[in-house]
């Protein structure tokens, strides 16, 4: 049967030559990073030109770069080591309400512990207001972190603006850019924001790597204790090879981003095109922001049928698509997202993302849109 796979906010394919450079790793390098022989140099080496490469391509500084094991452990170093660097009782954070799971968690965790949070809404787009924002912050706000780019809709917020806002204001600003990256042109070094996070396996690297960048000068207070590696940020041995593959991932994802948001924008297009002339453009909406946004990432909703029931037949047609960010959408409730956003229910119960990656075609959004009409039309009778 053929297979498509079209939930790349997930998880992407691993590239060949990532693959090819992690067993380059694993199959002739085994020394630790710390050790002061001649193995743990080498391994040093390969961490630290690793780094050096990162940095250079998403432009900040090799000693701002912290590696960690993926975008959850940033977000969650970013706003624990702010927060409780400044002592967290007392203290107010300001986030949306349309954040990724490892923001929203980690800020109800800091409100257990005496932090007030402020959720800024966002427009029917999932796009939250600067004003917004500035009308929330007070003289005990210490932390602002607004993702860059919406992992389920795709919504790209005004992170200039907002980083503007938060240098003016004396507040530290942080965005979750793990779904930005390789689908956004991205410098550090070009937006007044204080802290990136970033992951891997969203940019066909592997799984259980990522990095938060953090502004020179910053106090930090570190989630984990034992070492000093990361500068005494992140203690732990060092992942070499998944360092390794992310440099290489990176590199790929920077390096080809004209030819990758090319290819998203023409994969977007044609799944949309191929949808109106088989089913008509009343028979679906786009959940997201149209001027604004992410071009891999896609949702929308067919208001015949409920979530369930379309991605169980996607599925069935091997189409793999989801519900929404891949921490909840095995449980399949209304996601946060769309309800924050304010949308009709019949749109909130029948939202589907579908992604863009490494080896989509436009054949596979054609074979997509002929097999979402045939469901229609079996469900329809």
């Amino acid at each position: 049967m053929k297979t498509v796979y079209l939930d790349h906010a997930a998880s992407t394919p691993m590239h060949p030559a990532v693959a090819e450079a992690m067993m380059d790793i694993m199959t002739n390098w085994h020394g630790n990073a710390s050790s002061v022989h001649a193995y743990g140099r080498e391994a040093k080496k390969i961490v630290n030109g690793a780094r050096d490469r990162i940095a250079s391509l998403l432009g900040c500084q090799s000693d701002e770069l912290v590696f960690t094991s993926g975008g959850t452990e940033s977000d969650n170093l970013a706003i624990f080591g702010i927060v409780e660097a400044a002592g967290v009782s007392g203290k107010h954070v300001i986030t949306s309400a349309v954040e990724h799971h490892a923001v929203l968690h980690a800020c109800q965790e800091l409100e257990k512990r005496g932090c007030e949070v402020t959720y800024i809404p966002v427009d029917h787009t999932g796009r939250v207001s600067v004003e917004d924002i500035a009308g929330a912050i007070k003289e005990n706000t210490v932390l602002v972190t607004i993702m860059y780019g919406n992992n389920e809709v795709g919504t790209i917020q005004p992170i200039a603006e907002i980083g503007e806002l938060c240098a003016r204001r004396g507040v530290v600003f942080h965005t979750d850019a793990v779904q930005a990256l390789g689908s956004a042109r991205i410098s550090c070094r070009d937006l007044p924001v204080d802290m990136w996070s970033f992951s891997a396996h969203k940019i066909n690297g592997p799984q259980g790597v990522g990095a938060l960048v953090v502004k020179r000068g910053l106090s930090l207070s570190p989630r984990l204790f034992g070492g000093l590696q990361e500068k005494k940020r992140r203690a732990g041995t060092e992942n070499m090879a998944g360092i390794a593959g992310f440099a290489a991932a990176a590199e790929l994802a920077v390096n080809g981003i004209e030819q990758r948001l090319a290819h998203y924008r023409l994969l977007r297009n044609t799944l949309l095109e191929e949808l109106r002339r088989l089913i008509g453009e009343e028979a679906f909406a786009i959940n997201g922001n149209q001027e604004y946004y992410l071009p891999h990432v896609l949702n929308l909703s067919f208001p015949d049928v409920s979530t369930e029931t379309m991605l169980m037949n996607l599925d069935m047609e091997g189409i793999a698509a989801a519900s929404g960010s891949a921490c909840t959408s095995g449980s399949l409730e209304i996601s946060h997202v769309l309800q924050a956003m304010k949308l009709p229910d019949p749109i909130l119960r029948s939202a589907i993302r579908f992604s863009f990656g490494l080896g989509n075609t436009t054949q596979e959004m054609e074979f997509t849109a002929q097999k979402i009409e045939t469901i229609l039309k079996r469900l329809r009778k």
